[in-house]
């Protein structure tokens, strides 16, 4: 079991498959991307298999997300999903995409045993979209999030960020979008995760400015804290329902008391909290040739040491030195 000394047990594991990206949102990476890791220092595919499995039947984890970086760039992917769709017990599986990507893959993914995935979207508007990626493949992500829905990957939830001057005045239209096309979307604070470490907490669009812009066009009810549980986003039903719409308020409102996660990087290291400034080496562990048992307990160790909270609601924040294409989101 991971726990921690605050008594709370991580059973969601993400783990990065790669630091790299097709696109350059404004808020991860600056247009010439960044120093890549090199290729021996990232796990390999029996690597990360080892590592999850560890995780699943040593830990206590039931749920594994795969992210990146871009995880649809990883060439062994669909091999690692069947794999890990082979331990037992079978841990429920889940990827962060930017959608490129997915219309060749979705089918294949979902034959592999994927159960669902997050397509990250923060505009309606193909210059939009341009602006805060740099990259024209506005198209792509739409026709990977149909591939998704049909293929089954369902629920098929979109993760979007509002920007100053440039989305902020989407979040109805995407809204109306999403109950259409039977996606649940998900509003995410910008978080300081910038290579550039440009962000700025004044002026950022706020949960609380999200939810007076839905609220001028729909009626949002509160989902009960029961169905929440750990989730890291706030819901709220649609108009009645069926539908909702989430909101990640990481940095107004943290929901550290009931994290539940632990995440692993591309290079094999595991890191606590997506905010955290320090981590621990498992990929120099399994390269020396340490059991699993030996694995298990420098991961436990790790995990204990948690600190009680993110520190983002401390003006003096210290932003952590990898970008989030090098963590996993």
């Amino acid at each position: 079991m991971l726990i921690d000394t605050y008594g709370r047990v991580a059973t969601d594991l993400r783990v990065s498959l790669t630091d790299r990206c097709n696109l350059r949102c404004t808020y991860c990476m600056p247009e010439e991307g960044l120093q890549w890791l090199a290729k021996p220092d990232l796990l390999t595919d029996d690597e990360i298999v080892r590592l999850i499995g560890i995780a699943v039947r040593d830990l206590g984890v039931d749920e594994v997300r795969f992210t990146g970086g871009e995880p649809l760039l990883r060439p062994g992917l669909v091999g690692i999903v069947e794999r890990v769709a082979a331990l037992a017990p079978r841990p429920r599986m889940s990827l962060t995409t930017n959608g490129i990507g997915l219309q060749r893959t979705a089918t294949a993914l979902r034959d592999a045993g994927l159960d669902r995935v997050n397509v990250s979207l923060d505009t309606l508007r193909p210059d939009v979209f341009q602006a805060m990626t740099r990259r024209k493949r506005h198209a792509d992500v739409l026709g990977g999030l149909e591939a998704a829905r049909a293929a089954g990957l369902t629920p098929v939830k979109v993760n979007a960020v509002l920007m100053p001057g440039l989305n902020d005045d989407e979040a109805p239209d995407l809204l109306a979008w999403a109950v259409a096309n039977d996606y649940e979307l998900r509003f995410i604070e910008q978080m300081p995760l910038d290579a550039q470490h440009g962000w700025k907490r004044d002026g950022m669009i706020t949960a609380g400015d999200i939810l007076d812009s839905l609220r001028t066009r729909f009626t949002l009810t509160p989902e009960s804290q029961d169905e929440r549980g750990s989730a890291p986003a706030e819901r709220w039903i649609v108009d009645g329902g069926p539908h909702r719409v989430g909101v990640i308020a990481s940095v107004t409102r943290p929901f550290c008391r009931a994290c539940d996660r632990t995440r692993l990087t591309a290079d094999g290291q595991v890191r606590t909290c997506l905010f955290a400034t320090e981590e621990t080496d498992l990929r120099a562990a399994l390269r020396s040739g340490a059991p699993d048992a030996e694995i298990a307990r420098i991961w436990k160790l790790a995990m204990w040491g948690k600190k009680a909270g993110s520190g983002l609601d401390d003006p003096t924040f210290l932003q952590p030195e990898r970008p989030m294409s090098a963590i996993g989101g």
